[in-house]
């Protein structure tokens, strides 16, 4: 038996391809499925299973497109009552891989309906253990997702009392040499104290997860509920969409239109100019927002913007617009791309730049929006008369920013307050400042 972790840094995704005697399975795969059938193609092995531990919510998964491809059966669990074509995959069940079998696990409590995947070997021993978004490495898995989203709801405190059981009855009970092996890593929005490892033992996590250490049910009800990060807009969709199957990547990919300047850009529809924040402020188009390329893209994207909100999509360059075009459709939203633009510069309107030394000495004559994260602002405020409108907020906020001083915008080191400076600006917040990565002056 062989395991590969194909790990997506930009959504701190991970999904496996398991072989054993030339037939393959693969776990919780991503939105393209062209690493896999290469993987299978160099191995020379088969793709016959295709496994979801739940309907995820951060991303697009291809297990349709793959059962298209190869016929590969997909397995789930009968509670997801999951749209496509598939195989119930519950506790009791069992999948004969080669000379390994895989035996599913009910292990709710990020979801009603997940399950985690135990690998046992030819000689019949536990060796590996695919997770799914119930058990990290550091962490166990958010349980307030599927409060409103997905066939199956429930509230979070039910949810978190089913990841206690999972844990303690359940996934603890495992031999502490099993390998585990997550769905994410760090920077997951999926979890809360995520650790940068990708694998680990049952072992290791008895030791070192805070969520598995000796604590009454309440007591965990209460940790596991407390600081979870924000739900970003996307997440409700993307368990629709895994529902019900995705389409074709490449075909999606493809459908979207390539602009051959900005007089194509029709007025009405929102602008995302993934621009480094320097070029964006020299120039850019009326009522752009600047989302910038190299960071979390797909994730603030999908924070930012409605599912169903259309947009265009300016890059830099042809290279770059493929690229986030493709990181859009991880999260299915190439569906909402009304035409993609290359051009580096723009002339048509600018964006001031900070006097840093007059905000420094007056800075009660600005008034000062922190875009952070609760649990950042929680650590401790920056600017003690600052603002607090998280990122992810502010477009459905921009009423409650004053106009009657000039606005500085700052989160921790650029990225958002470029992001929010310009959701400002383009909502006619004319004198709007980023105070970028100066923040890490004061």
């Amino acid at each position: 038996m062989q395991v590969k972790q194909f790990y997506d840094n930009d959504l701190a995704h991970a999904s496996y391809a398991i072989e054993s005697k030339g037939q393959m399975a693969v776990v919780d795969p991503a939105r393209d499925p062209e690493p896999y059938y290469q993987f299978a193609k160099a191995h020379g092995a088969e793709i016959v299973a295709v496994i979801e531990t739940h309907p995820h919510a951060d991303f697009v998964s291809s297990h349709q497109e793959i059962h298209q491809a190869t016929g590969a059966t997909i397995y789930v669990s009968k509670m997801v009552a999951a749209d496509y074509p598939h195989q119930g995959f519950d506790q009791g069940n069992e999948l004969k891989l080669g000379d390994i079998i895989l035996k599913p696990l009910n292990t709710p409590g990020h979801s009603p309906d997940s399950i985690s995947i135990v690998a046992t070997d030819e000689k019949g021993k536990d060796r590996y253990v695919f997770t799914g978004d119930t058990l990290f490495i550091g962490d166990v898995g958010r349980p307030d997702l599927r409060e409103k989203a997905g066939n199956m709801t429930a509230k979070r405190e039910e949810l978190a009392r089913q990841m206690y059981q999972s844990t303690r009855d359940i996934l603890m009970k495992l031999e502490k040499d099993v390998v585990v092996y997550p769905a994410h890593g760090a920077g997951s929005l999926c979890g809360k104290n995520l650790s940068d490892e990708l694998d680990s033992t049952i072992g290791k996590e008895l030791n070192q997860n805070a969520a598995l250490q000796q604590m009454s049910e309440d007591e965990f009800v209460d940790f596991l509920l407390k600081d979870q990060p924000f739900i970003p807009k996307y997440f409700a969709y993307n368990v629709a969409v895994n529902k019900a199957g995705a389409t074709n990547y490449k075909e999606a990919v493809n459908k979207v239109p390539r602009l051959k300047s900005a007089s194509e850009i029709k007025d009405g529809i929102l602008i995302v100019d993934s621009r480094e924040g320097e070029e964006f402020k020299k120039g850019h188009l009326p009522g752009a927002i600047n989302l910038i390329a190299n960071g979390k893209f797909e994730t603030w994207l999908g924070s930012v913007i409605d599912p169903q909100e259309p947009f265009y999509l300016i890059a830099e360059d042809e290279k770059t617009l493929d690229r986030l075009i493709e990181r859009a459709a991880k999260i299915g939203y190439e569906k909402s791309i009304h035409g993609g633009l290359a051009k580096k510069q723009f002339t048509e309107m600018s964006s001031p730049l900070l006097n840093l030394t007059n905000f420094k000495q007056h800075p009660e004559n600005f008034t000062i929006i922190d875009v952070r994260n609760p649990s950042e602002v929680k650590e401790g405020k920056i600017f003690p008369d600052a603002k607090h409108i998280p990122l992810n907020e502010l477009r459905d906020r921009v009423q409650e920013v004053g106009k009657d001083k000039p606005v500085v915008v700052h989160c921790a080191g650029g990225y958002r307050s470029a992001a929010g400076s310009s959701i400002l600006q383009a909502s006619m917040h004319k004198e709007v400042y980023d105070l970028g990565s100066d923040v890490k002056t004061f």
